[in-house]
């Protein structure tokens, strides 16, 4: 269970379900779903401190997720994912990779970096 990401409050291991994060210039505290990321200035809350959240005085609170659940995978998450699997597995056919991209069938001549000098193939 390493991968579970745990509360940022002192002494609380339960886990987290919502990230807070300030943003100072409009002294507003946003408390949204749980990040994909760990980020360094944001905090993971669980449940019962998120729920409990208050900001400083003359502060708004946004909170862009009213119900703090654990997401799990949805069905177009499992969807998109069995799409991606029959796409990888599907035979390609073999063709001019240029042609594919809807470029010409040019000659490369010279590079420089991640620039390329094509021949034009009608010369």
């Amino acid at each position: 269970m390493a991968g579970v990401r745990r509360c940022s409050k002192t002494a609380c291991g339960r886990p987290a379900v919502a990230t807070l994060t300030y943003v100072y210039s409009d002294s507003t505290a946003v408390l949204g779903p749980l990040a994909t990321y760990a980020e360094p200035h944001c905090y993971d809350l669980c449940a019962d401190h998120a729920d409990r959240l208050t900001a400083p005085r003359g502060w708004e609170v946004v909170r862009l997720a009213p119900e703090h659940e654990a997401a799990g995978p949805s069905h177009d998450d499992l969807v998109a994912l069995a799409d991606a699997v029959r796409e990888a597995a599907r035979p390609r056919p073999e063709a001019d990779p240029a042609v594919g991209r809807g470029e010409s069938a040019a000659l490369e001549v010279g590079r420089r970096g991640h620039l390329r000098v094509l021949r034009d193939p009608a010369r």
